[in-house]
């Protein structure tokens, strides 16, 4: 080659070097400031719509609705306490919920995102802002993921990116479902990060990374996690299907098996934790079977729409800019055809699948589930946010193109119309963001054509100036819509569904009454009933009061056996204002509580909080050889009274006449109904009316003191049902006091003289001699084992439902200790998946080194 030609050479693959550094410089900046001006977006306009209904903590109504203020504020609220070391249990057992529960499940359904982390930094009085500000994190979080994704499938415009992640992370999933149950938005978070191990696997990158990140999305919420891993699948396929640079079936299949790697490992790391979560679904109060109804495909259309809210179809919402994007790209000729085929495809299949039953079996790992039907609708969304990219990434599309879309798009929103999940403000939201969408692709498109034209250099800023407009135009639009959104969906479910009232100056009287109070484990002391639910876990205590998906069915069934209530068909028992029951779980401090006001949406409420201690049992008794002679039966009263080792009650014949019930007691004596499916009231004759709340199977009523039978012994009680009076056999029982007493100190006297717990062990000292059986008071969940003196521990008996420890007169001990239900086997394929992503690691090293 001639040395002038040798030098041309040089100089253009310098020129060359150059623009590749500078297309490389560029792409590394677009991958930070698009999911930085996503997150910061999305935080912008999540605080916005907040604002905007007038929502705590920008405005003074509750967020409390439903299971949000029930579970997840209170269990944040204990979650803070047990990190900051002010609980009386540990990481495998709650000794504050349904006498005993198994926290690490708990932690794996509820509390395990690294986001929740976030809750120590708030003082113990601001739990709501901390739990709003965990929420608003992993929104912004899931938007900069998505942002991320976008630009690593295909590079293009990173602030059409960022918007494009804003519309995914508030998307009407996120603001219908996702907002009001936040562990569920980790799954929103994994969906595009595990699209991302998807990508790594193609290209035979990160082998070590892409484990670790499938593992923190189990680990955060593995129910979500599973969704998301499928939605990823489905991008992998497509991927590989569409992408040249895996054209080979072999290159596919090794992408595959790369992907299927990851996933594996990445799940059997977080199996310790997920195991626990999995045994303990599996021991859980089971709720009734539910039957899947398939919404009707004019309110499926309608959820594509701003401003509609329903649990009974699926929110599909992305904004109107973003949906339209998406509707063109089978009409997007830049776009390979196998492309826009595959990736319609996908989409269409997704849509289907989520009104087949076998397929939303699948999708939501073989149970329907009871509440929300469509919890798997985030994943459909961020196909539909691909879609959308993957036609504006290559520029904005031709006319011919938008025309298609927009037509389809006014075709849905017709089909709608009818729809009763169709609000006012829908139509109004719709039209003006499809305005600014069509305006802001009118602008970029005459940006493009005079860019690609030979413009006067006085011309150029304002050629420039046109594809900003444009992106203005486009943040407007999705904004303005996601705000309106977002409003109204949390201005209708507040009026639609239960609310909680914020934490206020009662809970803080009761958790200052509680600390006072405090004798554990010399006794328990139950807070009562504070708003919301949960109490124990929002002001401390050791309380029946449990509201968890893992309530396990032996609690339920223990409890309600023994006259207690209870809510969400069995997995909320609720505290029992009863001296035996007291007698029984040790409850030697009762908090009662007297509201100074009606319960109010935008106000804390505020009571008059007092305390009562009683002397009570030991929290281990002994229970003599044999059974005692007590009124036989199945009544609450009656196992009471077995439970207890003595006859405490007269239960009367009772006479029905009519709504009215007659019966003798001993005078003096306490009047209690026990009447777990009535709804209505009940007023013994002389005294103010009871409300009674039974709605089987979803709520159980608990029994209740009347009031005092008169000096005659005569026995009235007036019913005023609300529905069919429904009544057991034995509803009444007449409490004699001297009774409870005398059995109180029997039991003192022959029970432990000294009790110890830690975090999740119990050890009693028995008197000399001690035989039968020594009675933990705590249900005989899965995962306790026990020892009488230096015996092997090993799983207790159950006696009427808890811990029970034989005794054969030569213990002086009894020890007992906690561990949760599979964590030796989750641990053990946790070691071996460890163990797996350590062979990959070295492996893929000494691979690159050859």
């Amino acid at each position: 080659m001639p040395p002038a030609a040798e030098a041309v050479y040089a100089e253009d693959e310098t020129v060359r070097d150059e623009a590749e550094r500078h297309r490389d410089g560029e792409r590394r900046r677009s991958a930070l400031r698009a999911p930085a001006a996503a997150a910061l977006l999305t935080a912008a306009l999540l605080c916005l719509a907040t604002r905007l209904s007038r929502t705590h903590p920008f405005g003074p109504v509750t967020r409390n609705i439903l299971d949000l203020g029930q579970q997840y504020l209170p269990f944040h609220a204990y979650w803070r306490a047990f990190l900051l070391g002010e609980t009386h249990g540990d990481a495998f057992l709650n000794w504050n919920s349904g006498f005993g529960s198994n926290f690490l499940g708990d932690i794996g359904t509820y509390l395990s995102s690294p986001f929740d982390l976030l809750v120590v930094v708030f003082p113990a009085d601001r739990v709501e802002l901390a739990l709003y500000v965990v929420t608003v994190a992993k929104i912004a979080a899931a938007a900069a993921a998505m942002a991320l994704l976008l630009l690593r499938l295909r590079p293009g415009p990173w602030p059409v990116a960022a918007v494009l992640g804003t519309a995914y992370a508030l998307s009407g999933w996120t603001l219908d479902y996702g907002a009001t149950v936040p562990m569920w938005l980790d799954g929103l978070v994994a969906l595009p990060l595990l699209c991302l191990v998807g990508e790594w696997a193609r290209a035979g990158r990160r082998p070590v990374l892409g484990p670790l990140v499938v593992a923190l999305a189990w680990i955060a919420n593995f129910y979500t996690a599973y969704m998301a891993t499928l939605g990823a699948a489905v991008v992998l396929a497509v991927r590989l299907l569409t992408a040249e640079e895996t054209a080979g079936a072999r290159q596919r299949l090794a992408g595959a098996l790369r992907a299927a790697r990851s996933v594996l490992i990445g799940i059997g790391l977080a199996a310790p934790l997920v195991m626990v979560v999995f045994l303990a679904t599996k021991a859980a109060d089971p709720t009734p079977a539910a039957t899947f109804t398939r919404a009707p495909w004019t309110d499926v259309l309608a959820r594509f729409l701003p401003a509609t809210e329903s649990v009974d179809s699926p929110a599909l919402f992305i904004g109107t800019p973003a949906l339209a994007l998406a509707l063109t790209l089978p009409f997007h000729r830049a776009v390979a055809p196998r492309v826009r085929a595959a990736w319609t495809a996908a989409i269409v299949l997704v849509t289907l699948s989520l009104q087949w039953e076998p397929t939303h079996l699948l999708w939501h790992a073989g149970a329907s589930p009871n509440g929300i039907p469509y919890r798997q609708t985030f994943v459909l969304c961020g196909l539909l946010i691909i879609a959308a990219w993957l036609s504006a990434a290559r520029g904005v599309p031709r006319p011919a193109a938008l025309l298609a879309g927009v037509a389809l798009l006014g075709a849905l929103a017709w089909a709608a119309r009818g729809s009763a999940d169709v609000d006012r403000w829908t139509f109004p939201a719709f039209g003006a963001a499809a305005l600014l969408a069509l305006a802001a692709a009118l602008l970029a498109l005459t940006g493009e054509r005079r860019g690609h034209a030979r413009v006067r250099p006085d011309r150029v800023p304002r050629a420039r100036v046109l594809p900003v407009l444009a992106v203005v135009l486009l943040v407007a639009a999705q904004a303005g819509e996601a705000a309106v959104t977002g409003k109204r969906i949390e201005e209708q479910q507040r009026s639609e569904v239960f609310w909680s009232p914020r934490i206020g100056p009662w809970h803080a009287t009761a958790a200052a009454e509680v600390a006072r109070a405090d004798a554990w484990p010399r006794y328990r002391t139950d807070p009562g009933e504070v708003p919301g639910g949960n109490d124990v876990l929002l002001v401390g205590g050791q309380g029946a009061d449990y509201y968890s998906s893992l309530t396990a069915d032996v609690t339920s069934r223990t409890l309600a056996s023994l006259g207690f209530g209870y809510y969400a068909k069995g997995r909320h028992p609720v505290s029992l204002d009863n001296p035996v029951a007291d007698a029984l779980f040790s409850i030697g401090t009762r908090l009662r509580s007297e509201p100074a006001e009606p319960l109010r949406q935008d106000a804390a409420p505020r009571a008059t909080v007092t305390a009562a201690t009683t002397p009570v049992p030991p929290l281990v008794t002994v229970r003599p050889p044999g059974r005692p002679a007590t009124h036989p039966g199945d009544s609450a009263f009656a196992r009471q009274e077995r439970l207890l080792g003595a006859d405490v009650y007269e239960l009367p014949a009772t006479r029905r006449t009519g709504r009215t019930l007659t019966a003798r007691c001993p005078a003096g004596s306490q009047v209690w109904f026990w009447a777990p499916e009535y709804k209505g009231t009940a007023a013994l004759a002389g005294w103010g009316f009871v409300e009674f709340d039974g709605r089987p199977p979803a709520v159980r009523a608990p029994m209740q003191a009347l009031g005092p039978v008169s000096d005659s012994g005569a026995v009235r009680i007036d019913l005023e049902p609300g529905g069919e009076l429904r009544l057991p056999r034995e509803p009444v029982g007449c409490l004699v006091g001297a009774r409870l007493d005398s059995a109180v100190r029997r039991l003192t006297a022959g029970g432990a003289t000294r009790v110890r717990a830690t975090g999740h062990t119990v050890t009693a000292e028995l008197p000399p001699g001690s035989k039968g059986v020594a009675v933990l008071a705590a249900p005989r969940i899965s995962g306790w084992r026990c020892a009488a003196g230096g015996a092997e521990a090993r799983p207790p008996r159950a006696y009427e439902g808890l811990v029970a420890v034989p005794l054969d007169g030569r213990a002086s001990t009894v020890s007992c200790s906690f561990r949760p239900p599979g964590l030796a086997a989750g641990g053990a394929v946790g070691a071996a998946a460890l163990l797996a992503l350590a062979v990959t690691g070295f492996l893929h090293r000494r691979r690159a080194r050859g």
